[in-house]
């Protein structure tokens, strides 16, 4: 299976949900109407990994190959974790006719390889695009470093040691985390190699976490808990059994039929239990912006 082209019918057919013209410019604005139109559409979730590892099905873990992750999307709305996700929207891009790469990051600055991503090259220039960060815009790759202004999106950039650390800060973690750009490029068998050793050990094993935005509005959900950024401040509710299946297929745009079955796996059961494990360190830098 070639996950650097889309058949074009399944490429046809996911431009149209995603509201895009059959083939956007291939400038930093076309590239920017792409990532925002995947960013406010597909979804950062541990949905079906979760599913797949109550079940203890045998095989690879589901939606490493992009064609399998947009059919999957296309037909019930879940997305992935950060090696999913980020080869789909490098094939998508690459498919496009984009100079796109994969690469990989440590988030935390941990030197452990924990985090998947794609960067662009347009004109002499990389730029990043990140399917788990989800921050609406190209992150510029340069010596001079980025801030945000969007008081929604947290997100910086900083040069240091010949690469680039990305500080992010999401709903219901205000703290800026690190995650040092390190491996570029890197190939597909890599991604699917990580990915499957992320059975073992991963954050997003064993309770429900997902990420999605709206227009101004960035959503996380951990557990059972949502937080809800907006420009005026982050909102959070706890959600009980009923509402979250509802804030699943409502603001997710996952379907009934996925949600039945990750519930009946025990998956909705093990998201209403508190948090288990070890806390990982904490960082003690500080994002540009605050130093």
């Amino acid at each position: 299976m070639n996950d650097d082209t889309l058949d074009p019918t399944l490429r046809a057919a996911l431009l149209a949900r995603l509201g895009l013209p059959t083939q956007p410019l291939l400038t930093l604005e076309g590239l920017t109407e792409i990532y925002r139109a995947w960013c406010h559409a597909i979804p950062f979730d541990n949905l079906t990994k979760m599913l797949a590892l109550r079940e203890g099905r045998a095989g690879a873990l589901p939606g490493g190959h992009a064609t399998d992750f947009f059919n999957h999307w296309l037909a019930h709305g879940a997305g992935g974790t950060c090696w999913s996700t980020s080869n789909a929207l490098y094939t998508l891009i690459r498919s496009l006719g984009f100079e796109a790469r994969r690469v990989t990051g440590a988030m935390r600055d941990l030197g452990l390889v924990t985090h998947a991503s794609t960067k662009v090259r347009l004109d002499g220039r990389d730029w990043l695009v990140d399917s788990s960060f989800l921050c609406n815009a190209p992150l510029p790759l340069d010596d001079a470093g980025y801030i945000s202004p969007d008081p929604v999106f947290a997100i910086e950039v900083e040069r240091d040691a010949g690469t680039h650390v990305i500080w992010s800060a999401s709903p219901g973690n205000p703290d800026y985390l690190p995650c040092r750009l390190v491996g570029d490029p890197v190939t597909h068998e890599e991604y699917l190699a990580r990915y499957e050793a992320s059975r073992d050990r991963s954050p997003f094993n064993q309770r429900l976490y997902a990420r999605w935005n709206r227009p101004g509005e960035a959503n996380v959900l951990h557990g059972n808990t949502h937080w809800v950024r907006t420009a005026r401040g982050t909102t959070t509710r706890t959600l009980e059994p009923v509402a979250l299946r509802a804030v699943l297929h409502t603001e997710l745009g996952v379907s009934n039929a996925l949600i039945q079955v990750w519930v009946e796996a025990g998956g909705l059961e093990a998201s209403l239990l508190p948090p288990s494990g070890s806390k990982p360190p904490p960082v003690n830098r500080l994002p540009p912006s605050q130093r």
